[in-house]
């Protein structure tokens, strides 16, 4: 399998180009800057300089094309304000989905955010909540292509502590929060499983083993 994943320099992106590339795929992963290469490289993954932010739908769907599947893990990151929630959680999101269908790539997995199904409640901080509002536009946008085989992922709140390797997976697992080493075991079992498309679904650390979960998520 080849994937292409966008935001390739990212926290959770370079754990799964660790992991896909560690079991045999091919990886690619999109980045804005060529001082990133190395470190895609060092984890198995062809770097691919390419701003989303700046590109046309045509460019990145060449740098898709022969893929299997793609994975959207970019996001305008902390400290950035109302305009990039806007320009990367969605409009990046659509661009790539615009070139997935172009690039013939039915299998696009979204990582996206839990809370991100309904509107901030008031007394949300304003960058925060125009981000939650980004990524339902992003899903919604995604969720509605019949040309691609979606997944959504709305892991809880990020960690860097070590992955257990056990999660909880389901349409609606209440919250909590996710190492982000298992949130890159989640997505790349979900590559692998194409049952899991056109699901919804959330994630936070939990006692079922991920592969486990993954499959129970496809039945």
């Amino acid at each position: 399998m080849r994937t292409v994943i966008a935001g390739g320099h990212g926290k959770i992106a370079l754990r799964l180009e660790t992991l896909l590339s560690t079991r045999g795929d091919e990886v690619a992963g999109l980045i804005r800057r060529p001082e990133q290469a190395a470190d895609l490289r060092e984890r198995g993954a062809e770097p691919i300089v390419c701003d989303l932010e700046r590109a046309s739908v045509d460019e990145v769907a060449g740098h898709l094309r022969g893929a299997d599947a793609v994975v959207f893990a970019a996001g305008a990151g902390p400290g950035s304000g109302v305009d990039r929630k806007r320009t990367v959680d969605h409009a990046a999101a659509v661009l790539f989905a615009d070139a997935a269908e172009r690039a013939g790539v039915r299998r696009y997995v979204i990582v996206s955010s839990m809370g991100a199904d309904s509107e901030p409640p008031p007394g949300t901080d304003p960058v925060f909540a125009e981000y939650l509002r980004a990524k339902r536009a992003a899903d919604e946008d995604i969720k509605a292509r019949p040309g691609l085989d979606w997944t959504v992922l709305r892991p809880g709140a990020l960690t860097d502590d070590a992955g257990t390797g056990f999660v909880a997976l389901a349409e609606h697992t209440g919250r909590g929060s996710v190492p982000r080493d298992d949130v890159a075991a989640v997505l790349a079992a979900l590559l692998a499983e194409p049952g899991t498309a056109g699901r919804t679904l959330e994630l936070i650390g939990g006692p079922v083993p991920v592969i486990e979960a993954v499959k129970a998520a496809a039945a």
